[in-house]
């Protein structure tokens, strides 16, 4: 029996916006060339990757072709573009050239090299003026086949700024209030708490860490202008219970902690552009009884995704040439000190 497997994609961040996954079934038709990108462009990355790969078919046994590099990597057979458009017009061409990652976890799919391609630029500051439209274009040196795909850019926000942050509140709910963005469809919100570790027998005894607590995802109903009335909701004590879950190392690493100091807070916004949320909503589990879910893709000539993101936080610079920092309430340091995690008081908080 011939079989056919497509590799989706493996990616993505500190805070991801979806995960990697596999189909696998039966088919009976003629083998033919099918292209699978994935892709995001985000104009907080200098460097900008794209996954490409091939569907494999062969007799028996496809995990074992999955196995196998050859089965579904282009190689250096591959032009990949990136076009910088203007209301229009074309202002830059990015070239990607092909470049090996080794961090791949052990699955079905070949590991832990991956071949994956890679272009150096910086979107312009001024882009939202500019209307830029990302365009990718896709061509096969062997065959001549084109693979295309666009995108726009998530536009700029402002997040919240608040002074501090305390979790001790009696009140069962707290919000998160902000406005949305020009194509932005998908707001995800993050709590990340900083603090310092004081460690036993290391070369540098203070090591900075973070942990993020998720407060939700909310959506717009528009993408076209912004300006739309956001908010996340999220109950404050919920953020010790994250700590205990968080914190602690699952090794033996946590008995070389000697104390935790606390240091501070920052509020990150995820944004998806209306492609990715669209790709993420086909691919969340479902609720009813009908399992099966079409796949989503908005490649031309191909599968896969190809859209932005944007990741902004309320750590920014003011007016007068200060950074904004969210501190760590006093109550929020004293419930931390009074708990299991090692915490003291931090001298001037």
């Amino acid at each position: 029996m011939k079989r056919i497997a497509f590799l989706l994609l493996v990616t993505l961040f500190t805070v991801p916006f979806f995960q990697s996954c596999e189909t696998d079934f039966d088919v009976t038709a003629p083998w033919q060339d099918i292209t699978v990108v994935y892709g995001l462009i985000s104009q907080n990355d200098s460097v900008h990757y794209i996954k490409i790969n091939k569907a494999f078919l062969g007799e028996g046994n496809a995990l074992e072709y999955a196995q196998n590099a050859d089965s579904s990597s282009y190689g250096n057979n591959l032009e990949v573009v990136l076009i910088e458009m203007s209301k229009g017009n074309e202002l830059r061409r990015f070239n990607f050239d092909t470049t090996s990652v080794y961090n791949k976890e052990p699955g079905l799919f070949y590991a832990p090299r991956q071949i994956i391609y890679k272009s150096a630029f910086k979107v312009p500051a001024d882009y939202s003026s500019k209307e830029l439209i990302y365009n990718l274009e896709i061509r096969n040196k062997l065959t001549g086949k084109i693979i295309t795909a666009s995108t726009p850019l998530v536009y700029d926000f402002n997040v919240p700024y608040k002074k501090t942050l305390d979790f001790t509140a009696e009140s069962l709910s707290a919000d998160i209030d902000f406005l949305s963005v020009k194509n932005g469809r998908r707001y995800t919100g993050v709590i990340r708490f900083w603090f310092d570790e004081i460690m036993a027998n290391a070369i540098n005894d203070t090591i900075q860490r973070y942990i993020d607590w998720n407060i939700g995802s909310v959506k717009s109903r528009s993408i076209e202008e912004g300006g739309e009335n956001l908010k996340f909701s999220y109950p404050p004590k919920n953020f010790f219970p994250v700590c205990d879950l968080l914190i602690p190392y699952s090794s033996d690493k946590e008995s070389e902690v000697l104390s935790r100091l606390v240091s501070k807070f920052e509020i990150l916004i995820l944004v998806a552009a209306d492609e990715l949320n669209t790709y993420m909503e086909a691919n969340e589990p479902s609720s009813g009884l009908q399992q099966d879910k079409p796949e989503y893709t908005n490649i031309n000539n191909g599968i896969g995704l190809f859209s932005s993101r944007f990741l902004k936080s309320s750590e920014t610079i003011n007016s007068f040439g200060n950074l904004q920092i969210t501190k760590v309430h006093v109550r929020t340091e004293e419930r931390l000190i009074s708990g299991n995690l090692k915490f003291v008081k931090k001298i001037g908080n």
